[in-house]
Order: structure tokens, then C-alpha cells, then sequence
């Protein structure tokens, strides 16, 4: 090493450093690849606080009456359960940590675009974390309407509702920061070469998920600002009494929170494109079809909120057009199935953890796809709305999707994030205990569902006592498994093999770098010349 490259690496390694050490060296970090990790933490984080949370629920319905808590604790505990893992996981989730750690190794560019807004959009995740959280310890008790917030209710309660609301406010400008930020290193860092159509998948979700970041939720923004004016100036925007209309909320609502769920699904999606030509070694069963299906559902996803309203007293033409935009927006996510599929067919598998999680994504996925289809269809929908039917569809989707992809995604990018390797046998047996436990948990309520048992209710009919006893058990299974697979990887981070640079043969940028990379990702910018999941050399 000469002497300028050796005072080179000295600056880096100052640079990197900055001017804290310890833990505010972390904090105050602009590096991509630590934010995206201080995101991981966090995350982590709530989700064992959501995990928990949800455990509660479950042994309250282990039996008809009460059982360890009263029906005023278990309507917060299913709000702040609902809050927590909506807004603090399932939202940020693998954009803000695999997209902030990997997007900029992925289309070859050392960082993003603007790596102090991307250390704000953290601060202001956290922010928002500790305002919505402090809800449940202020005031006149937890506040008890659900994540959704409904009006009337959420400014008739008398409950702790303005740092819920509030909460929910501050975290969707990290929201839209993230976004943005994305949008303009997609655009503007792409290494040379990269056409828009020699990008990975994962940055093509990224992508798709950024605009809807963008331009959705500002909208929930205002609704929930809506809120806290309504409990504080009684203005009448939403109140009856005062020429208000509930059911403006409710569409204000779903206008933001239907395409919310593809920002959850299409980064999920991503990761599992990514994972199944690794482990196929082949590449991706039509590549061009995947990338349009993915814009073509972040497109329609805007226009199918209304589905969440059947029962509200819409107009019949307008049940018919959302129905039918409904089942038009599973068109693009069954083309992306059958490509996953297609890329598996007579690949040469190497059968991994990441590649048991990713199949069995495509198995949930499946389900809460096809059940979703039963809510979409008029006649119904009016026979399962509002009933435990909707909660398992709404888990196998949004746990079973995004929680399936995201620890797909920590099993296939933990050596590179790392640099260590984790104990295979132990994750895959975390994996079948949690598997398990998740179809025991949640399958049940499909026919908890059917038979009429409705939604968030303390209490229920001896009738549905079996099923529920069933679906306890489930939860504590999985919460087994959670144990072991957290458990597992937080020792593997610690003492793990080191790994190799490319444990998995991959054939993205992300694994021509070292493991974990170095500050700047690359010593040169790469010209991209081939394909992507070119596997021919």
C-alpha cells in the first residue's frame, strides 16, 4: 500500500469514526450501512414488545370470560399492539433496514443521496416511537380504538389519545423521508451501466414502495391531524353533532392505509426475488414481467380502499368498481407467484435457510392471497366483515408476507451484514417450531371467522371455545420458535464463522464486496456490463 493510499484509508477510517465515539458514534452516523443497522435494533426491538403484547391477547381468549385481564386493559393492549407493529415494524420494516444497508451496495453507489436526511428519518422514526409508546403510561389510560383510529370514537374516548395519534403523525414523515431518499438515489446513483432495466429486483421494489411512501402518506397525515383538531376545536370534520361524517374518515383512512399495505408487501416481494435465483442458481423467471408487476400493483393499489367499506353504505356502483379493482390488483401478484415458481423449475436448489424461509412465504403468501379474495367478493364479504376472518387473512399477509420475507432477508444478507455466519441447524429448527406455531395461531380464525366470532372482542360464545383454545397454543409455539431464531442470531453476530465474502454463490453487486463492506462499499465504481442474475459465469 503506497503512502496516498495508506493516508487514504486513514481518512476513511477518521471519517468513519467521526467525531463521537461508543454509542453516539452510532447516533449521529450518516453511514448508510450503520443506519440501516440502528433501524434493525430498533425494530427488533418493538417487535418483541409486539410479540409479547399479542401473547397477551391470546391467553385472554384462551377461555370465554375473563382470564388474566380486564376488557378496558385488552382493548389497549390490541391498540398498542396494533400501533407497535403497524408503524414501528411492518411499515419501516425491510426498506429501512435491508433497503437502507443494501440498496446502495445493489446499483453500485457508496452511499445514498442524502445521508443526513436519511440519520433524521431515524431520529424522527424514534421520536415518533417514544411519543405513540408513552401513550399507554399518560393521561386517562391506554387509549382503546385499534390502530385504525376509527372516528367517532378516537375523539369521543376518553382515553389517552393524542400522543397515540400524534405518534402515528410524527413517524410518517420518516416515512416519507426514506422515500425520498430513495427515489433520488435510484434515479441519480446508479453505477455505470445500470440501465433501469439491469437493476436488481430488490432496488425495483424499493422503488415501487418509495413513491407509494411518497405520495400516500401524506394523506394519513392529515386525517390523523384531523383527529387531534377534532378532540382539541370540536371543528366538526368528522362528528355527526357538529355536520361531520364518520365515514369520510374511514375513506381518508383507507386511501392511505390500502396502498400502506404494498409498502409493507412489494419490499417483502422483493427479497423473496432475490433469494430464490440465488438458491435455484438460475436467473429470474422473467424478469421484465416481475418489475412491471411490481409498478402495476404499487399503481393500483391506489385505487382499492374502498374494499375496507363494503358494509358502510356505499353506492352500488361503487361497491362493483372497487370489487372488481380488487380482484384486478391480484392479477400482477399472482404473475409474480408463478415467475417464483417458474424460476424454481429445474434450478439447480441448494436448499439453505434463507431458501426454507422464502418457500415458505410463498405457501402463507398463498393463503392470505386467496382468502383476501373472499373479502373482495360483495356477497361474502358481508358474511366475514369484521369477524376473526379478517384477522387471519390480515396476518398471513402482512405477518406471513412481511414477517416470512424479512426473516428470509436476515438469514440470506446476515453474513454480509456480519460477517459471520449463524448456525444453520438451529435456524432451520427455529423456522419449523415458528411455522408451525403460526399456522396453529392463526388458521383457526378463518373458521373462528366463518362460524361469526367477531373481531377484537374481549369475550365470546362457549361455541367458538375450541378453535380459540387451539389458536393460543399456536401463539405460544411460535413465540418458541421467535425465541430460538432471535436467540440464534444474536449469538451468531457475536461469535459466529466468519463468512466468505460470498457464502451463497450470488451473483448481485452486494457480494463482490467485502463482508461486512467497507465504509465506502466499493474502492472503484463498478460498470455494470451484464444481465442481472447472470449465473454463466
Amino acid at each position: 500500500m503506497n503512502a496516498e493510499s495508506t493516508h487514504m484509508h486513514e481518512e476513511n477510517y477518521l471519517k468513519y469514526q467521526g467525531k463521537f465515539k461508543g454509542l453516539l458514534g452510532w447516533i449521529f452516523s450518516t453511514d448508510h450501512k450503520r443506519i440501516g443497522l440502528l433501524y434493525l435494533y430498533s425494530i427488533a426491538a418493538f417487535f418483541i414488545l409486539g410479540a409479547i403484547l399479542g401473547l397477551m391477547m391470546k391467553l385472554e381468549l384462551i377461555a370465554p370470560g375473563k382470564t388474566i385481564m380486564e376488557a378496558q386493559t385488552y382493548n389497549g393492549i390490541f391498540t398498542l399492539h396494533g400501533i407497535t407493529m403497524i408503524f414501528l415494524i411492518v411499515i419501516p420494516g425491510i426498506p429501512a433496514v435491508f433497503g437502507n444497508f443494501l440498496l446502495p451496495i445493489m446499483i453500485g453507489a457508496k452511499d445514498v443521496a442524502f445521508p443526513k436526511l436519511n440519520l433524521a428519518s431515524w431520529w424522527v422514526y424514534i421520536f415518533g416511537a417514544i411519543v405513540a409508546v408513552s401513550s399507554q403510561f399518560m393521561g386517562d389510560g391506554p387509549p382503546d380504538t385499534g390502530w385504525t383510529f376509527y372516528a367517532p370514537y378516537s375523539f369521543k374516548t376518553n382515553t389517552n389519545m393524542l400522543p397515540a395519534v400524534l405518534g402515528a403523525f410524527i413517524l410518517g414523515f420518516s416515512s416519507v423521508l426514506t422515500g425520498l431518499n430513495f427515489i433520488v438515489t435510484i434515479h441519480r446513483m446508479r453505477a455505470p451501466g445500470m440501465k433501469w432495466l439491469k437493476m436488481p429486483l430488490f432496488p425495483w421494489a424499493l422503488y415501487a414502495t418509495a413513491w407509494v411512501q411518497l405520495l400516500a402518506t401524506p394523506i394519513v397525515a392529515i386525517t390523523l391531524l384531523l383527529v387531534v383538531l377534532e378532540r382539541t376545536l370540536q371543528i366538526g370534520f368528522f362528528d355527526p353533532a357538529l355536520g361531520g361524517d364518520p365515514v369520510l374518515y374511514q375513506h381518508l383512512f383507507w386511501i392511505y392505509s390500502h396502498p400502506a399495505v404494498y409498502i409493507m408487501i412489494l419490499p417483502a416481494m422483493g427479497v423473496i426475488s432475490e433469494i430464490l435465483p440465488t438458491f435455484s442458481q438460475k436467473p429470474i423467471f422473467g424478469y421484465k414481467a416481475v418489475v412491471f408487476s411490481t409498478m402495476l400493483i404499487a399503481f393500483i393499489g391506489y385505487f382499492v380502499w374502498g374494499h375496507h367499506m363494503f358494509t358502510s353504505g356505499l353506492s352500488e356502483v361503487s361497491l362493483v368498481a372497487f370489487s372488481f379493482l380488487t380482484f384486478l390488483v391480484a392479477i400482477p401478484s399472482a404473475i409474480k407467484v408463478f415467475n417464483w415458481v417458474a424460476t424454481l423449475y429445474q434450478g439447480s436448489i441448494v436448499l439453505k435457510t434463507p431458501l426454507i424461509w422464502a418457500a415458505s412465504f410463498l405457501v402463507v403468501f398463498m393463503i392470505g392471497g386467496l382468502t383476501g379474495l373472499v373479502l373482495g367478493s360483495l356477497a361474502t364479504n358481508v358474511h366475514v366483515h369484521d369477524t376473526a376472518f379478517v384477522v387471519a387473512h390480515f396476518h398471513y399477509i402482512i405477518f406471513g408476507g412481511v414477517g416470512f420475507a424479512f426473516f428470509a432477508a436476515i438469514h440470506y444478507w446476515f453474513p454480509k451484514i456480519f460477517g459471520r455466519m449463524y448456525d444453520a441447524k438451529t435456524a432451520n429448527t427455529g423456522w419449523g417450531i415458528f411455522f408451525i406455531g403460526f399456522n396453529t395461531l392463526y388458521f383457526p380464525m378463518f373458521y373462528l371467522g366463518i362460524k361469526g366470532m367477531p373481531r377484537r372482542y374481549f369475550d365470546y360464545l362457549p361455541e367458538f371455545h375450541g378453535a380459540n383454545i387451539l389458536s393460543t397454543f399456536g401463539a405460544i409455539i411460535l413465540i418458541i420458535g421467535l425465541t430460538i431464531i432471535i436467540s440464534n442470531l444474536i449469538k451468531s453476530a457475536r461469535n459466529g464463522e466468519p463468512a466468505e465474502a460470498n457464502p451463497w454463490n450470488g451473483v448481485t453487486l452486494e457480494w463482490k464486496v467485502s463482508s461486512p463492506p467497507s465504509l465506502e462499499n466499493f474502492e472503484e465504481i463498478p460498470t455494470i456490463t451484464k444481465k442481472p442474475y447472470d449465473f454463466t459465469s
